[in-house]
């Protein structure tokens, strides 16, 4: 079976290897992924950046370019941090049309009692049986983190939290947060609710690139309602770094962590850090990073929009091969003056059968700056393919059970 090629832009900085990934051969593609994910989290990335952060995970938002990570894909608890996808459920729900920001949810006593001022947790501190506006209890969720304005918000929406959650999980796998699990909408302690760095940066970036209506909430300082102030619980957005969102959290489990976003210079980056020993050392390790992401890096363009990048091997199809192309330019950040070998594969479950459709999803392309995973891009087909001839499907067929052999006697061996 020919390899699908790769065309680099810049010569001599980019190094392709492309691995297409059979059928068989799927398991073993994600045992090998895994190893790579595993030897990255025992190492940072960051051009000798180094930072006491335990777990963290920084990011380009325009690129999705990783500029250091440390143990990504670890599982943690996400403490408040949760809420981000309890407001994603919410702002869709506002998006399609389902909910109305002047609807109006009723102050259930589980609600009270579990989040509001009888649970000495973070609360607006509405009454118990009031109706408030779907609009004031997303800035309570927001600005005040209250768990009260989360559970009325799941309950309003599903009838009550544990359909709401249902939903919250499915909703996270249509995202791509295949890892994460949420056990409620509050993040309140529960040895069920789990996610990583990886993926809290990536429902961060979806909530800016998606609820540009909503985005700005997280950046208002202070919120009144019921003629209680409250001041917004981030502490980024006034250490001065052009901060703008998004979630903080805490929990004797995973410690101080934060979801946090900024912009210097037209640049957006969003940093996911978590089991830090004080709010303190939260902020402190936050400031370093973003600091470290604005001043150290520089974009190279490693493809331009349409062009080819490799090819897929099809089965039954008029030809051998499909193009393959990404949704756009692929840049990505890189450490300045830095001369880290960069590795481009294409992942994808083959020979892809035929027909295959103009745009049709394929597979992906995985960049890695040294050892370290710091890209991920979509690939589609770049043109139609029809199915071949009766002889070519023929050739294909024994092609494929001539490999499939060959491997079962090697796995014998």
């Amino acid at each position: 079976m020919a390899a699908p090629q790769l065309a680099p832009v810049l010569n001599g900085y980019l190094t392709a290897l492309v691995r297409s990934v059979t059928r068989p051969c799927a398991v073993v593609a994600v045992a090998l992924s895994s190893v790579l994910a595993a030897h990255a989290a025992s190492n940072t990335s960051g051009g000798g950046f180094q930072s006491s952060v335990p777990i963290a995970l920084l990011m380009d938002a325009e690129t999705g370019s990783v500029l250091f990570e440390k143990n990504p894909d670890q599982l943690m608890a996400p403490s408040s941090m949760a809420k981000l996808m309890t407001a994603e459920m919410v702002f869709n729900e506002i998006k399609e049309g389902r909910l109305k920001l002047e609807d109006e949810f009723n102050i259930s006593e589980d609600t009270w009692r579990r989040g509001g001022a009888p649970s000495h947790t973070s609360s607006m501190f509405a009454a118990i049986h009031s109706h408030v506006k779907v609009e004031d209890l997303i800035r309570g969720m927001i600005i005040q983190s209250a768990n009260d304005a989360c559970l009325a918000l799941a309950e309003g929406i599903s009838g009550n939290e544990a359909t709401f959650v249902q939903a919250m999980n499915k909703r996270a796998g249509e995202l791509g947060l295949n890892t994460s699990h949420f056990a409620n909408a509050t993040g309140l302690p529960d040895p069920r609710e789990k996610t990583t760095a990886r993926e809290l940066a990536k429902l961060g970036q979806h909530i800016i690139e998606t609820y540009p209506d909503f985005y700005p909430i997280f950046a208002e300082k202070e919120f009144t309602w019921n003629k209680i102030r409250q001041q917004n619980r981030n502490p980024l957005l006034n250490l001065g770094l052009g901060a703008d969102g998004l979630s903080i959290g805490f929990s004797v489990e995973g410690g101080y962590g934060l979801v946090g976003s900024a912009v210097q210079n037209g640049q957006r980056l969003i940093l996911v850090e978590s089991g830090l020993k004080s709010a303190k050392e939260r902020e402190d390790e936050a400031r370093k990073l973003f600091d470290f992401g604005f001043r150290g890096f520089e974009t190279r363009l490693l493809f331009a929009e349409g062009q080819i990048i490799g090819e897929a091997r099809l089965f039954g199809g008029a030809s051998r091969n499909v193009p393959l192309i990404a949704p756009g330019v692929i840049s990505l950040l890189v450490p300045r003056g830095a001369s880290e070998r960069i590795l481009a594969k294409i992942v994808y479950t083959g020979p892809v059968p035929a027909p295959v459709a103009e745009g049709q999803p394929i597979g992906i392309l995985k960049v890695y700056r040294g050892e370290n995973l710091s890209l991920e891009v979509p690939l589609k087909a770049a043109e139609s393919v029809g199915t071949g001839s009766l002889s070519q499907r023929a050739f294909d067929a024994a092609s494929e059970l001539v490999i499939g052999l060959f491997r079962s006697g090697v796995s014998r061996l």
